[in-house]
């Protein structure tokens, strides 16, 4: 058991060890490369090929530095190569069982700097040699270099030599040789050049050359002793040790003698060595050396061994040369054991030789001799030895022979070559031919690489080499001779024919035909055609069109390059085979139809399309076709007319080609539109049916005369006497049954009536059927008139009356009663005939009222019956006249009168009679009857109806019985009934005008006296609605007064019906809508764009467009066709612009694109008046083609047998650029015959070798994209090193016979090419006589010697010049020519019209400018006068000079006989006169006024309608200071004539709206910061705003209103700080045109508004020497959190808070201020304010003043007792002098102008001054016055002795004057003006404003007012003195805060200070005035 369990161990533990044994140490796959050069800035990528186990790691280092982590990339990349990343990169790869190096590769840079020397001096000695060394030049590789003198190059020779460093010798100096020399050094790997500073030589005559008269010798000398070497010459001696002076080494023991030379004292060891003797004069220098040999020295090793590296079988040689005194022994041992038992002995061991000089042979090397040799060198001094190691290298061996390969050009063959090497060495590769790991590679192989190839393996360790066969096939050549014709058997098809082609070497498998029709792309047409065979028959093609063919061959490779293309040929015409497509026909008129349709596909037009035929027949019916030709392709429409009304028709459409008609379209249906009908209803029965109503029963016309859908029918009915008073009723028409009855009621009673009827459409009415006479029935007759007694007896009476007014039939008589009231038996009747219209009453009782009616009869019976009383015996008398007028129960229409009735005049009252009269406004209407109430004789109220709302009447009345009327009462009061709605709404509401998004209605308003309200409150309302409906109905109220006629609707849909009512309304509501108008809004540009826009290329120069139409609520019009925007991405400029005709047009093919570019594509419709929007934009690259030829083709260096070409990429790449082909060949060999190499496209150059040296050759570059090879560029060059820059051109000359205005011919002759053939020629022109030389033409061709200059400016000097360009360079300029003067020329540009507007109506003013060649633009302005009216005029402006005229200017049509000019701010004024007579084709009836807006015709337009004879038209209520455009129209029964041209003035300015809007921020307790919008009226130029601010209630007892001006209209804020917390200000601001506009009002409360922050807390500062810090914690945040805090400073100079520092963060604490920013001399208080989005907090509690020094305390103090003693010195010092003898003089004065000083009841002084003269102005409004009062001294107010002499004209306020604070509203400017008539420095200006000094002044006693001047004063002194008042105005300050000014910075002034009978002046006023 335990045997077993170990047995398992150890296979374990041997499986273990096996799988360790699996894993591979890391190795290296490849040598790589040891040397790189790459071009600095190119990238540099690095491989190191490995093999290992997995994981592999590496490491890559620079010159032994690590530069990568470890990484699992093996590839080391640098994208743009510097020139400091040169070096030695090295890879180590490492796994997990080791890590291994691999070889070092050395990188270098290309690169060439500058160089960096200046100009150098350099003196030689003639007859010596100079040498001029390359001055330094940053470069790599080394340069190639030519070296010039006077700038000729230098060509070595027997005297002058160049070296291998490049430095220049010339062997024997002459004076010839001074000179200027440089260098021309050009770098080969990256073709830059560069030129060297100047050395200039300058040889001198010769000096005597030192020489050597005593030679020093070798010496030997034992050491310790002491050894002298001579050496004596004409000249300073100088020696050397070891090339090190003896100065330098400065050893004590060695001593210079000039006569006997070097002493060595003591010699040591280290004293041996070599000394050289240098002999120096100016002419030169010599030397010569010895040796100093030291014996007794121990062995030294002069020459050591040195490692060697040897290949197997060769011979290795170590060096060991010694020195030693004796000579030592040398012994060779390898590692420990000896090789050599005796020094200098022969071989001892085979292969190894001991040489005589101490060296070591090994001959031949085996690899088992690898290791270390030692040499040991020993005497009787010592032992020395030195150590070598000896390299084996294993011989190279192919260990893989290569093997024959097949394979296709242009691709890589591989052919495999291993050897076997050591892997110590490497293999290198390069070129388009590498080796890489043993195998031979060739990249893009073609024809030239077929052949016998031997590899041969060339190594430090060996050679060997093996040969091998190459075949190399490639792509069929293109087929030669490609032939087409047309079919003489098909017209469909073509035969093609062509000439075998090379196959390549390879079979073709088949043929490729392509075809191109109509120049679309290339397209496969036969895929598969059979080799063999080379002509074919191609069908199946398409009429009309164009075709080209084209071929290529297939074989093995591929395909190869197509043929040359076929001439285009084009197939028959035919007829087309398809009709047109999407025709559409809609009816246009009610005899025309409108038909439209596309073009039939292009596939099937067969042919070009010449035109259309269109036919149609009624449809349904047989019969024939009527044709339309419609000649033009490009029209798709056809309007149909004189067609039959509201008829289907039948319409087809073909299309035609020359070679015949095609096929019609199928049929389409369509009506005319609707007429009106031609015949009046049938058979039409009207009759009566009562007394009010008649009955029509008629048939519909017949069918085919109703021309459409009958909409209904028209009942007509007119009196017999009054036609034009037509009754109108429709009745609707009801299809199912055949008769149709209508009833007009409301009619007359017994009553001649017409009746007719007509039929009406859509359209129109139709006509009349024949009217019919018929009458009413008859009905009962109204009340009879005039009832009246006459003859009134005590038994009888005669009653009297007329015929009723309303008879209503035929009187048949009367019926008569009477009766004793209350007596029903006394009742009596009598019939009376008709003709009977009186009556004698008898019988009756004496002294009895009796009630008396009388009815009249008609057939119909009784009549209303009319009564009244009578008493017999007693006359009636007229009764008397009411009174006690009450009016009460007002309303809008009616009220209560009581009243008193008057005596009834013994009858009874048959009528009351109520008079009414109109009070408007102060003018009184006359009295009219506005009630009347019958048989109520006993009324004492009565209810006056229809009376008119809002109407202020009087009313009076009187009672009627029946003998007659009383008198009038007296009037009632003034009353006024109460508003109502209008009853009626305005009437003759028409449509003035319609333009696209607006409709102009007119109406005629309602009169005053149908307003029921003010007038105020009146206006207008129109509805709006869309007849189809769609959306909302709209009402619109009519701004303006009530008197507006006409309103424009706007923001409606253009093209759009629209139904229209309007009503009146007021306060009290609105009235009835008026009848609906119908209106169409105008045309208009649509306000979409197409749909479904898509692009499509279909070559590299064109693209397919394809759209469909836009939604018809977008088209806003009929749709006349698209049109297609369409430019390069990017571009700058405008859009092209392709228009597509028709509005069924959805597709257009761009042609003549850029290939291969990014275009950018829209799309919009367009009607007759313009574009719609555009599409969105579609991007879309146009397909590859073959690219343009390669630009900048150059030759930067050439050599004899080797060209570097260099180019840069087509300026037109057409595509991406895949790869160049440089072909070239010898220009004299076959033309046929090309060297062809491909290159990358990142390639830029190419290095062309092998060629023949002197030859010329021509290269061709050409550069591919994926469609193929573009254009090639040809060059020719010469491999000759002799290049040199051109020689200019020669002998230019300018025939003046060949000089023209603007240009001329240059002649000249080439100059010499230096060997190098040119490139171009560049011209550079001047003109004179002081411009720059410019480039004109820069790349004139090579082979002209003339050119044509042109764009050249006439009758101008120039003078040219010219150089030549070849590979090395640029030639130096030619010479300049001789002047050349341009001949003269006609101004080259048209004058411009800028405007033509009329002057007046018969003169216009022109405005233009024209630009020529000897000025700059110049503006001419020209009045033509004397026009005739309402004449059409085109101007045209030429400008002229002596040769000739300019080209004409664009017409500009004008008419003359209108003016329009500018009356006010909203109205204009058009004056014109009336069209001549002939031109007027008819009666004028009026002139229609169109105007509107300059810039917003659509939206603004209006029409106003004048009529004859007026010429003159004031057009109202327009926009202020608006620019207007006026049109006028004539018109006649007939229609409109033509508008005039457009006249244009601009409104007046006028005063703005408000601002649109009044904010407040930053509110705090004391300031405000206020800002407004601008007006949404401006109404002019705004100039500036007005602010006005005041508090809502008094503060402290006064309101102060505060006015501030700001000027401009950029500012709209205000910063206000002089409010008072808490309380309320209401702000207002206006702005300013000619006038201020009204206010816009806010009211703010100074303080933090509610939801802000706290004020901080623990306020405190803190103080250094240059600055302060000021502390606060939070205080309350408030109900957001705190966004920041702001300081707040006060200096005590201006005693106003301001900002001090804005918005620190929420988290700051503190803030330190530099003691910079306060002002010396300033104390200040400081406090903090939290800020949250609601606003500005409370301000925290101010801090203590920071004051300075000199406001402490202690220096106070000190100044005080200064101050105090120096006053005692002065009192002690008055009192000895005495008082001036000037006071008395002054206190005898008696004038009237005597001043005198008393002293009041208070002991202050008081002060009268008397005035001489009172002027309006005095000496303080005066600027340039008599002399100011001085200033008052502090504590109290002295005289110096001049002033108190002096009278100043003033006065002292009595007691009896009161001063009175009146606040004035003075803008900035008028403060400004009137403090410059205030003296500058008068009294009161000066301490007006300090509160220590009101109490200084006082009030003068009763008790001196006797004692006064005998002048009499009242407030001011004088009536005529202008009163001085105080002006608060707030002035803008540079914080940007504003304070007010004028006033004290300490306002408020505690009245308790004031002493009694003391008096405060008021703010701004003094005690003096």
């Amino acid at each position: 058991m335990y045997i077993f369990i170990i047995l398992c161990v150890l296979l374990f533990i041997y499986f273990l060890y096996l799988l360790d044994e699996c894993k591979v140490a890391p190795y290296l796959q490849g040598g790589g490369r040891g040397q790189q050069v790459v071009l600095e800035g190119n990238r540099l990528v690095l491989t190191c090929p490995a093999g290992g186990s997995w994981p592999l790691q590496y490491r890559w280092t620079l010159n032994n530095s690590n530069i990568t982590d470890w990484t699992s990339q093996y590839r080391l990349s640098i994208p743009s190569l510097k020139r400091t990343d040169a070096g030695l990169y090295q890879c180590i790869v490492r796994n997990r069982m080791g890590a291994v190096m691999h070889r070092r590769t050395d990188v270098h840079v290309a690169f060439m700097g500058s160089f960096s020397a200046e100009e150098q001096r350099k003196t030689a000695t003639q007859g010596k040699a100079a040498i001029i060394s390359l001055p330094p030049l940053p470069s790599f590789p080394q340069p190639l270099v030519t070296w010039y003198k006077d700038g000729h190059k230098i060509i070595p020779n027997n005297r002058i030599a160049i070296t291998l460093d490049n430095q220049l010798v010339v062997l024997a100096t002459t004076a010839a040789d001074a000179g200027r020399y440089h260098v021309e050094a050009v770098n080969e790997m990256t073709g830059e050049n560069a030129t060297s500073p100047a050395v200039y030589l300058n040889p001198e005559s010769e000096l005597v050359a030192p020489a050597m008269v005593i030679g020093p010798k070798n010496t030997t000398v034992v050491a310790g002793k002491e050894a002298t070497m001579e050496c004596i010459a004409n000249a300073r001696i100088e020696w050397y040790k070891d090339a090190v002076p003896l100065s330098i080494l400065a050893n004590p023991r060695y001593k210079v003698n000039a006569a006997t030379g070097l002493t060595v004292r003591r010699v040591q060891p280290g004293d041996g060595g070599i000394f050289q003797c240098f002999a120096r004069s100016p002419a030169g220098e010599t030397q010569a050396h010895t040796e100093l040999l030291v014996s007794s020295v121990a062995p030294t090793l002069t020459f050591p061994p040195s490692d060697q590296t040897v290949t197997d079988g060769d011979t290795a040689l170590f060096t060991c040369q010694n020195n030693g005194a004796p000579k030592p022994a040398i012994t060779w041992r390898k590692g420990a054991k000896p090789h050599t038992p005796q020094p200098s002995g022969s071989v001892q061991v085979p292969r190894f030789l001991l040489l005589q000089s101490g060296g070591l042979q090994i001959q031949p090397v085996s690899f088992q001799d690898s290791g270390d040799f030692t040499c040991i060198a020993t005497n009787t001094e010592g032992t020395t030895n030195a150590s070598a190691t000896l390299t084996v290298w294993t011989r190279s061996v192919i260990s893989v022979p290569p093997v024959d390969q097949r394979v296709i050009k242009g691709t890589t063959a591989v052919l495999d070559c291993n050897a076997t090497h050591d892997s110590r060495i490497n293999i290198s590769s390069g070129g388009r031919v590498s080796i890489r790991q043993g195998s031979l590679t060739i990249s893009q192989t073609w024809s030239g690489d077929i052949g016998d190839y031997t590899c041969t393996v060339t190594s430090k360790a060996g050679n060997d080499s093996r040969s091998v066969r190459l075949e190399v096939i490639e792509l069929p050549h293109s087929p030669r001779s490609l032939t087409a014709r047309l079919n003489d058997s098909d017209s469909r098809s073509v035969h093609l024919s062509w000439l075998r082609p090379f196959d390549g070497n390879s079979p073709l498998l088949h043929y490729v035909l392509e075809l191109s029709e109509n120049n679309s792309p290339w397209k496969v047409y036969l895929s598969e055609v059979d080799p063999s065979v080379t002509e074919v028959s191609v069908g199946g093609l398409t009429p009309a069109r164009t075709y080209q063919f084209r071929l290529c061959a297939v074989n093995q490779v591929g395909r190869g390059q197509y043929s040359a293309e076929t001439q285009r040929m084009m197939l028959r015409e035919e007829a087309p085979s398809a009709p047109p497509n999407n025709i559409v026909a809609s009816g246009r008129t009610n005899q025309s139809i409108m038909v439209q349709w596309q073009p039939p596909p292009e596939s099937e037009l067969n042919g070009v399309l010449r035109g259309y035929v269109l036919r149609y027949r009624l449809a349904g019916l047989p019969g024939d076709y009527q044709e339309k030709n419609i000649s033009s392709p490009e029209t798709n429409y056809c309007l149909l007319k004189d067609l039959i009304i509201w008829t289907q028709y039948q319409i087809q459409v073909a299309a035609y080609t020359g070679a015949g008609l095609g096929v019609y379209s199928s049929p389409v249906t369509e009506y005319t539109l609707q007429g009106v009908p031609t015949a009046p209803p049938q058979e039409v029965e009207v009759v009566a049916i009562n007394s009010t109503t008649i009955r029509f029963t008629w048939n519909p016309p017949p069918q085919q005369f109703i021309n459409g859908i009958n909409q209904g029918y028209k009942l007509l009915v007119w009196l017999e006497q009054s036609p034009e008073d037509v009754t109108v009723v429709t009745i609707t028409p009801d299809y199912p049954s055949s008769r149709h009855t209508g009833l007009v009621s409301g009619l007359r009673k017994f009553t001649w009536y017409y009746g007719s009827i007509l039929c009406f459409t859509t359209p129109g009415d139709g006509p009349r059927s024949p009217p019919n006479l018929l009458q009413t029935h008859e009905d009962k007759p109204g009340p009879v008139r005039q009832l009246s007694f006459t003859e009134i007896l005590d038994k009888s009476l005669r009653v009297s009356w007329a015929e009723p007014e309303e008879k209503n039939g035929i009187i048949t008589g009367y019926t008569l009663w009477w009766e004793v009231p209350g007596a029903e038996s006394s009742r009596a009747e009598r019939s009376l005939s008709n003709s009977t219209l009186q009556f004698q009453l008898t019988g009756l009782t004496s002294t009895t009222t009796y009630t008396i009616q009388v009815a009249a009869l008609t057939a119909a019976g009784q009549g209303v019956v009319t009564s009244s009383t009578i008493s017999t015996g007693v006359p009636p008398e007229l009764p008397g006249a009411p009174s006690n007028l009450v009016i009460s129960n007002i309303s809008p229409r009616a009220a209560t009168l009581r009243f008193r009735p008057g005596s009834d005049g013994k009858t009874a009252i048959s009528r009351w009679i109520v008079e009414g009269q109109v009070s408007d406004g102060g003018k009184e209407e006359p009295w009219r009857v506005v009630y009347q109430k019958d048989n109520q004789p006993n009324a004492d109220t009565l209810e006056i109806p229809n009376l008119t709302p809002f109407t202020q009447y009087r009313f009076r009345m009187q009672q009627v019985n029946i003998v007659g009327a009383s008198p009038m009462s007296a009037t009632s009061r003034l009353i006024q009934t109460l508003q109502a709605a209008p009853d009626t709404h305005p009437s003759n509401l028409n449509l003035v005008s319609a333009t696209q998004t607006s409709l102009c209605f007119s109406w005629k308003p309602l009169p005053e006296s149908e307003y029921n309200s003010s007038p105020e409150t009146m206006g207008y309302r129109l509805r709006v609605w869309r007849t189809d409906g769609d959306g909302e109905d709209r009402t619109d109220d009519v701004k303006g007064d009530v008197g507006t006629t006409e309103v424009t609707i706007e923001g409606l849909s253009p093209w759009t019906q629209y139904q229209v009512q309007i009503q009146a309304f007021n306060s009290i509501g609105a009235g009835p809508w008026s009848p609906t108008a119908a209106a169409l809004t105008a045309e208009s540009v649509p306000s979409g764009y197409p749909l479904n826009v898509s692009a499509e290329a279909v070559s590299s120069s064109r693209i397919m467009l394809t759209w469909s139409t836009l939604p018809r609520s977008q088209r806003n019009g009929v749709i006349l066709g698209y049109k297609v925007w369409y430019d390069e991405k990017d571009s700058e400029g405008s859009p092209k612009v392709q228009v597509v005709e028709g509005e069924g047009n959805f597709s257009l093919l761009l042609g003549a694109l850029q290939k291969y570019t990014m275009y950018v594509l829209r799309v919009l419709a367009f009607t007759r008046l313009g574009d719609g929007p555009p599409s969105n934009p579609i991007l879309l690259r146009t397909k590859e083609d073959v690219p343009g030829p390669p630009v900048r083709m150059v030759f930067p260096e050439v050599r004899s047998t080797s060209v570097r070409v260099v180019w840069q990429p087509p300026a037109f790449p057409n595509g991406i650029i895949l790869g160049y082909q440089i072909s070239y060949r010898l220009d004299s060999r076959n033309p046929l015959r090309w060297t062809t190499v491909e290159v990358g496209s990142n390639a830029r150059q190419f290095t062309v070798t092998g060629l023949s040296s002197e030859q010329t050759y021509r290269f061709q570059l050409t550069a591919r994209t994926a469609v193929g090879w573009g254009e090639p560029q040809d060059a020719l060059v010469v491999t000759t090193e002799r290049r040199e820059r051109p020689v200019p051109p020669r002998k230019l000359s300018v025939p003046q016979d060949e000089v023209e205005s603007c240009r001329l011919h240059l002649y000249w002759f080439a100059g010499s090419s230096g060997s190098c053939p040119l490139r171009y020629f560049t011209l550079q022109f001047m003109e004179l006589p002081s411009g720059p030389w410019k480039t004109h033409t820069a790349d004139i061709p090579h082979n002209v010697t003339s050119w044509t200059i042109d764009r050249l400016k006439p009758f101008t000097s120039y003078k040219f010049r010219m150089f030549s360009t070849n590979d090395v360079g640029d030639s130096v300029l030619s010479k300049e020519t001789e002047t050349v003067t341009t001949l003269q020329d006609v101004p080259n540009e048209p004058p411009v019209i800028l405007s033509v507007k009329p002057f007046t109506t018969t003169s216009v003013l022109v405005n233009d400018y024209f630009k020529s060649f000897y000025s700059p633009k110049t503006n001419v302005c020209c009045l033509f006068a004397e026009l005739k009216k309402f004449k059409r005029y085109q101007i045209v402006m030429t400008s002229y000079n002596i040769i000739g005229e300019s080209p004409p200017s664009d017409p500009i049509e004008v008419s003359v006989g209108e003016a329009v000019s500018a009356v006010s701010p909203s109205s204009l004024e058009v004056t014109w006169d009336t069209p001549p007579l002939e031109t007027q084709n008819g009666l004028i009836q009026g002139y229609k006024i169109h105007y509107w807006e300059r810039e917003n015709q659509n939206q603004s337009e209006k029409v106003k309608v004048i009529f004859v004879p007026d010429t003159r038209v004031h057009l109202t209520n327009l926009s202020s200071y608006t620019p207007y455009l006026v049109t006028l129209t004539a018109f006649n029964t007939a229609g409109d004539g033509p508008p005039s041209d457009p006249r244009g003035a601009r409104t007046l300015q006028s005063a703005p709206s408000q601002p649109n809007y009044l904010s407040f921020s930053e509110v705090t307790g004391g300031s405000v910061n206020v800002s407004w919008g601008t007006p949404l009226t401006p109404n002019g130029q705004v100039e500036g705003y007005r602010v006005i601010y005041h508090p809502t209630a008094p503060v402290q007892g006064v309101s102060k209103v505060v006015t501030v001006d700001v000027k401009g209209s950029w500012q709209r804020w205000l910063k206000v700080r002089d409010l008072v917390r808490g309380s309320i200000y209401t702000f207002s601001v206006q702005a300013l045109t000619v006038s201020y506009g009204p206010p816009i009002q806010a009211n703010v409360t100074a303080q933090p508004v509610k939801g802000t922050p706290g004020a901080p807390m623990d306020m405190s500062i803190t103080k250094t020497s240059s600055a302060l810090t000021i502390h606060w914690s939070e205080g309350e945040v408030g109900s957001a959190p705190v966004m920041g805090y702001v300081i707040e400073a006060r200096p005590s100079d201006e005693g106003v808070w301001d900002s001090f520092i804005r918005l620190l963060p929420p988290s700051s604490r503190s803030v330190s201020v530099p003691l910079e920013r306060l002002r010396s001399g300033i104390s200040y208080e400081f406090r903090v304010i939290a800020v949250n989005r609601h606003g500005y907090g409370q301000p925290s509690t101010p801090s203590v003043a920071l004051r300075p020094f000199y406001e402490e305390w202690w220096f106070l103090l000190v100044m005080a007792l200064v101050g105090l003693i120096l006053i005692l010195v002065l009192v002690f010092a008055l009192l000895l002098h005495g008082h001036s003898t000037k006071y008395k003089t002054c206190g005898k004065h008696t004038t009237t102008g005597e001043e005198s000083v008393t002293l009041d009841n208070g002991g202050f002084t008081a002060l009268e001054l008397n005035s001489r003269t009172l002027n309006t102005k005095n000496s303080f409004l005066k600027k340039n016055g008599t002399r100011s009062p001085p200033r008052p001294s502090p504590g109290g107010l002295h005289y110096s002795d001049d002033d108190i002499c002096n009278n100043y004209n003033g006065a002292v306020l009595t007691e009896s004057t009161t001063l009175t604070e009146k606040p004035t509203e003075v803008s900035e400017s008028e403060v400004s003006d009137y403090e410059d008539e205030q003296p500058k420095h008068s009294f009161v200006n000066h301490y007006m404003s300090d509160p220590t000094y009101y109490n200084s002044w006082k009030r003068q006693p009763k008790g001196l007012k006797g004692m006064a001047a005998p002048f009499g004063y009242e407030e001011c002194a004088t009536a005529d003195t202008e009163p001085y008042y105080q002006t608060v105005v707030t002035q803008h300050s540079t914080g940007g805060a504003y304070t007010p000014t004028g006033q004290p910075a300490h306002t408020h002034v505690n009245p308790n200070t004031n002493p009694p009978g003391s008096r405060t002046p008021v703010t701004g006023f003094s005690s003096f005035v």
